[in-house]
């Protein structure tokens, strides 16, 4: 396992390159990647793709319609014949990736803990993965990307330029957890909450389809002793100096 080196002097990638870097960054539920993507795209003018958030969108469209969350292939249909559209967040969702399916936006409403709870199975099929996976795959083609999730490195975009594993403990997970649905107005219990996310890094783990795994090449940022800035400015740096 590759784990971050902060003692070798580097040479600075001139900006054009930095422009097409094709960024990824996988990890665990609840390690702040989508957080940390964000910050890392805003701070070197790159494109921020929330893959999580198409699979939340997914999740939501098939509690709205009212399909089993059991149902894969009726899930993948019901996500095939709609549009999910991801816009840079703002003051009003935090910076938050605004999420719209069919022009409603549902930013707020993906990060219930019930979808949480929900998208890690739906996630495993197949037949929504291999949707999504071909979505994602269009909108990285021409680099300048920053993209998070459990199997960008290994699946979604495998020729990335910058791998990173960003990994925290599950305690410091579930805290950080706990915050997130603390500020949507819900309150749940921080046992049961570092019991779920155990549970999903175990699904997440032994799904047959991209499972989360830390790529060969990708170099491991453990983060219960940092913060979000320490973090990026760790990532960043990677990314502009070689």
């Amino acid at each position: 396992m590759q784990q971050m080196e902060t003692s070798k002097p580097a040479a600075r990638k001139d900006d054009a390159a930095v422009k097409l870097l094709k960024v990824a960054i996988d990890g665990p539920a609840g390690a702040g990647k989508s957080t940390v993507a964000q910050l890392v795209a805003k701070d070197l003018d790159l494109l921020y793709i929330d893959t999580g958030a198409m699979y939340r969108a997914a999740t939501w469209l098939a509690r709205k319609q009212g399909i089993s969350t059991e149902d894969g292939e009726a899930i993948a249909k019901a996500a095939s014949e709609a549009t999910i559209r991801l816009e840079p967040g703002d003051e009003s969702t935090n910076g938050r990736t605004r999420v719209y399916v069919n022009d409603e936006e549902i930013t707020h409403a993906i990060r219930s803990h019930e979808i949480s709870d929900l998208v890690s199975k739906v996630s495993t099929f197949s037949a929504l993965r291999k949707l999504m996976v071909a979505r994602q795959k269009e909108m990285i083609q021409r680099g300048g990307v920053v993209l998070d999730g459990r199997d960008i490195g290994t699946v979604v975009m495998p020729d990335a330029d910058i791998k990173i594993y960003l990994t925290a403990s599950v305690d410091v997970r579930a805290q950080r957890r706990l915050k997130d649905l603390q500020a949507l107005g819900e309150s749940p219990d921080l046992e049961d909450l570092a019991k779920a996310i155990a549970e999903r890094d175990h699904r997440d783990s032994n799904r047959a389809d991209g499972p989360l795994k830390q790529a060969d090449d990708a170099i491991a940022i453990i983060t219960d002793n940092m913060t979000i800035e320490q973090v990026v400015h760790a990532i960043v740096r990677l990314c502009v100096e070689q």
